[in-house]
């Protein structure tokens, strides 16, 4: 198993339970997929560098988590097809 890191920023205009609600889904998936989560980290509503689908800020997740390489592509498609997440970025550490 290899060790992930992933960052995720969901929609600024969901409440906090929808927000939490995400960052569960996110995790169970992983957990899901094979893997365990080792650490998670909301770091609140920022402003974007620049607007992504006409969003200027953005609820941050960071994500730390330790997986088979077949699961963080499960985790891809996953956030591709929830229309809450903006933007993900997965990487190996």
């Amino acid at each position: 198993m290899n060790n992930y890191e992933g960052l995720f920023i969901i929609k600024p205009d969901l409440n906090e339970e929808s927000v939490k609600g995400v960052f569960k889904t996110l995790g169970d998936l992983v957990a899901k997929s094979g893997g365990s989560v080792k650490k998670e980290e909301a770091w609140g509503k920022r402003p974007l560098a620049y607007p992504v689908k006409k969003f200027k800020e953005g609820h941050y997740y960071k994500l730390d988590f330790e997986a088979p390489s077949e699961a963080v592509s499960k985790v891809e498609a996953a956030c591709k097809l929830n229309g809450d997440i903006i933007r993900a970025m997965i990487s190996r550490r």
